[in-house]
């Protein structure tokens, strides 16, 4: 080696010089039991179905969902989250609580697939209203939100009773993880824990998401969900959340958030989620479709720095494409 001019006593260098150093020292670690998958099931579909705006990302039917469900197992991902899609909808969202409905059945589906694994369903009236909010609307076109929590808890005890793990209501009603955990409780669900989206932002990032359960959402969702511009109104939803019950509490997106995912981390006594969401799921693939970027490594760097903000599991539609990875 050539010597140098220079008496440089601290060489930062030295860590960085091999792949095997660069592991050794590596200060954050990603592990396949970290990621949870998200999966669409659609009612009444005949083959599985490719999501146009979410590249690789498709709905279900109940095969093809036991299949991802045994895929996610084997490589060694922590849960799968479930979302469904109904035939028919109507104001209430009333399929939300049939027991024979898409989104119950989808928890059977997965649970027989894989007993041991998690399975955690989506507790919100979006997929299953005809207008695409997450509540009941009241007369001036409004979401109600204490009209709507009560839906919320009869559509949790039904997903409970259909054997889901855990729940991820989603929806930003003031005081729906405490009216949710009552109803849990008071019907003999005292272990079906709570994951709480409880930093959820009004995101532009949400866009592809829509496409995915067929959303049918008129006007927008500003009145419930945060604004971006705020920090301190999310952790004071954590907070609340804290205080009602929550065992998990969200952050998301992910990306545009990880000022709050630390934050979130510092004042949370519980494990904190990030999700990194459909948006910004299709803007690294569309972009290495382009040829503008290499795909697995932004992958891993996007899922890297979520888990350096703090966060303790990510949801990622690349959970079992990355857990396969990380086994190498």
């Amino acid at each position: 080696m050539s010597g140098s001019q220079y008496r440089i006593v601290q060489r930062p260098r030295r860590l960085r010089r091999t792949a095997a150093i660069r592991e050794l020292v590596a200060e954050t670690r990603l592990h396949p039991a970290d990621l949870i998958e998200p999966m669409f099931v659609v009612e009444g579909l005949d083959a599985p179905r490719e999501i146009g705006s979410m590249p690789g990302v498709r709905q279900h039917t109940r095969a093809s969902l036991q299949r991802a469900v045994h895929e996610a197992a084997d490589a060694g991902v922590g849960a799968v989250m479930l979302f469904g899609t109904p035939a028919e909808r109507d104001p209430m969202g009333s399929q939300a609580w049939n027991p024979d409905g898409v989104l119950a059945n989808a928890v059977r589906w997965a649970l027989e697939a894989e007993p041991q694994l998690p399975v955690i369903a989506d507790v919100c009236l979006d997929e299953f209203t005809d207008h695409g909010h997450c509540g009941v609307l009241d007369a001036d076109g409004e979401v109600d939100n204490d009209a709507t929590l009560p839906l919320y808890a009869r559509m949790s005890v039904t997903l409970a009773e259909a054997g889901a793990t855990m729940l991820g209501p989603s929806g930003m009603m003031d005081g729906q993880i405490g009216v949710i955990r009552e109803a849990l409780d008071g019907a003999g669900f005292t272990g079906t824990a709570l994951m709480a989206y409880s930093a959820k932002y009004a995101s532009g990032f949400f866009g592809p998401f829509r496409e995915a359960v067929d959303c049918r959402l008129t006007g927008d969702r500003r009145a419930y969900q945060q604004d971006p511009a705020n920090a301190v109104e999310g952790l004071r939803e954590i907070e609340l959340d804290l205080a009602q019950g929550a065992d998990i509490v969200m952050v998301k997106p992910a990306l545009p958030y990880l000022d709050v995912l630390a934050k979130a981390v510092r004042i949370a006594n519980v494990p904190v989620a990030a999700y990194v969401v459909s948006g910004e799921y299709a803007m690294i693939e569309l972009a290495a479709r382009a040829g503008a970027i290499d795909r697995e490594r932004c992958i891993m760097e996007a899922l890297t720095g979520v888990k350096r903000a703090g966060a303790s599991m990510i949801v990622t539609y690349w959970a079992t494409e990355a857990a396969r990875r990380l086994a190498r």
